[in-house]
């Protein structure tokens, strides 16, 4: 892992993730509609950064939360937003999907 970014928001790479999101991590796409309808990470949940402001609270409970985007930008800004609001666990994919392909883990669809 590298290290954090900020004081609670770390950031894991590809390989790492897959491995939490296994172990049962809450995996959040923050990438608008187009982008999740191109395609997405089997069982993540979409909260799409243009609504996060007005619905992170709708977020069930987890010890880990991952944020997904298309570069690790967006995610990392949210990562970051919500941990600043109180939530404990919250990591931000690097590379995002882009770097989820490159690594050959499971995906349906096309990044965009």
């Amino acid at each position: 892992m590298l290290p954090p970014v900020a004081a609670e928001v770390q950031e894991s790479l590809p390989i790492e993730v897959a491995e939490l999101a296994k172990s049962g991590a809450l995996m959040v796409d923050v990438r608008e509609q187009l982008e999740w309808d191109a395609g997405h990470i089997a069982g993540a949940v979409h909260l799409p950064m243009s609504e996060l402001p007005n619905r992170w609270n709708e977020l069930p409970d987890a010890d880990c939360t991952v944020f997904i985007c298309r570069v690790g930008v967006r995610s990392l800004a949210a990562a970051e937003a919500l941990s600043a609001e109180g939530r404990s666990g919250c990591i931000n994919l690097v590379g995002g999907l882009q770097g989820w392909v490159q690594a050959s883990l499971p995906f349906d669809g096309t990044v965009v």
